[in-house]
């Protein structure tokens, strides 16, 4: 089917400009500026006057929990979330059950996205002190990347031996995104605060994340990480960077395809800091924790001048009775994001005066870069047709009756946002239109463009 978006503001490449975007055989076919004489008798119009349009957001980082924890969330729930928010694109962590730990087991969830997902997808292949040879095996054309947990999270997936690290780094075929905390640091916190609870001088609230989860702890990590790509010339992305310190690992002198270390960060550490634990307490326990105002400052300082490369969801959906317990020690970590990312991205630009071309430099262009997706992330003729249409001066607030999440929760809950997605579109096909779902479609395996 053909679509003609017309007088639309088109946000692609450090450029805004009203023009028209003509969408067939699920490519972009024509890119008009506006002006410029062009028909399409045949496609069917979306006036989309007074709105931008961006390429589909590229979410590097979310957590569906298919298969084997679809009571919180699963690839079909949680992709209807993602295109209500304009994410047309997922790369999906292998914390699951079973540990997406080898190729068999890899290929058995890209079957299950093909039936289920309305995004497109891709799922990384989680490393382990002895899986090697499974490592080695990686088609970098036809995945993602290998995800390596430096620090433990939820599904105990924690490599801490430095030679298995080491092998790691040398034989991943393809890009390795790190979470990165020093376990022996986290762990002597944690039995620290423990005796403290148990003796009564403290108590065991979310305010003892940040305390035990420390910028220390990430710091370490992150320096080991990158000590050891810059040593074997591995292609190393850590993750959710949540401390002013780590971003002295990063340069903004190099182009960003050259780069061979590089930082995401998530919104929630551009949005909270360690001040909302008293109001928000387990909703907002995540790993690496969320950090002081400082911490949070500079991150969006490193967004705007370059030390930050991609922005991810870290979308991690938990049951209610998993996160609202009484005691730190038992509340799961994460929460569910991806549906909000942008809209939360908008109102950290208004407070930072971050232009929206820079958040979709961020979350569509740079990913589509970092990991060499084949034909998407930009607004260009001959790419696929990823595209959201946004209005960014709706009034709407975020409550429990307008999520799509599975667990039906999250602690944007009563945030008021300024950035509405309207339309999306994935592979050229209209999935999500005026708060509706056309839950006939699917989207496709990602294909990378690597050397």
């Amino acid at each position: 089917m053909e679509y003609l978006i017309q007088n639309v503001t088109i946000v692609n490449e450090g450029k805004a400009f009203e023009g028209s975007v003509l969408i067939s055989e699920g490519m972009i076919a024509k890119v008009v500026p506006a002006g410029e004489a062009f028909e399409a008798p045949s496609a069917t119009v979306i006036d989309g006057r007074g709105k931008y349009l961006i390429p589909g957001i590229i979410d590097e980082h979310v957590h569906f929990r298919e298969p084997g924890m679809t009571a919180k969330a699963d690839i079909w729930s949680e992709s209807r979330a993602a295109v209500a928010g304009g994410v047309t694109s997922v790369m999906e962590m292998p914390n699951t059950v079973p540990q997406t730990t080898t190729q068999a087991l890899l290929e058995e969830k890209f079957e299950l996205a093909a039936e289920k997902s309305m995004a497109n997808y891709s799922f990384y292949l989680g490393a382990t002190h002895d899986n090697l040879q499974e490592v080695s095996a990686t088609d970098p054309a036809k995945v993602c990347g290998i995800k390596l947990f430096m620090g433990s999270s939820t599904g105990n997936m924690l490599v801490d031996d430095d030679s298995a690290l080491k092998a790691i780094f040398q034989e991943a075929p393809c890009l390795i995104a790190a979470h990165c905390e020093e376990e022996e640091i986290i762990r002597n916190n944690t039995q620290h605060f423990q005796a403290l609870v148990k003796e009564g001088s403290a108590q065991p609230t979310a305010n003892l994340h940040p305390l035990i989860r420390t910028a220390e702890a990430c710091y370490r990590s992150s320096a080991k990480a990158a000590e050891l790509a810059a040593k074997t010339g591995a292609r190393l992305h850590i993750m959710h960077i949540s401390t002013q310190r780590e971003l002295s690992l990063f340069s903004n002198n190099i182009a960003l395809p050259d780069k061979k270390i590089t930082a995401e960060t998530c919104p929630h550490y551009l949005f909270f800091d360690d001040t909302d634990y008293d109001r928000l307490g387990f909703a907002i326990k995540c790993n690496p924790a969320i950090k002081t105002a400082d911490d949070r400052q500079a991150l969006r300082e490193a967004l705007d001048n370059g030390l930050i490369d991609t922005i991810g969801s870290d979308h991690a959906p938990h049951l209610r009775e998993e996160k609202f317990t009484d005691n730190y020690f038992s509340a799961k970590s994460g929460f569910p994001s991806i549906q909000h990312t942008l809209p939360i991205m908008m109102r950290v630009a208004e407070e930072t005066g971050l232009t929206l071309g820079q958040l979709v430099q961020r979350m569509c262009h740079n990913p589509a870069i970092l990991y060499q997706i084949d034909r998407r992330g930009f607004i260009r003729e001959g790419y696929h047709a990823d595209l959201a249409i946004v209005d960014i001066h709706a009034d709407w607030q975020i409550t429990p009756d307008n999520l799509h999440y599975k667990c039906g929760w999250t602690p944007y809950v009563g945030q008021k946002v300024h950035a509405l997605v309207t339309h999306t579109f994935v592979n050229g096909n209209l999935v999500f239109e005026d708060g509706e779902f056309h839950d006939e479609h699917r989207g496709e395996r990602l294909a990378f463009r690597r050397s």
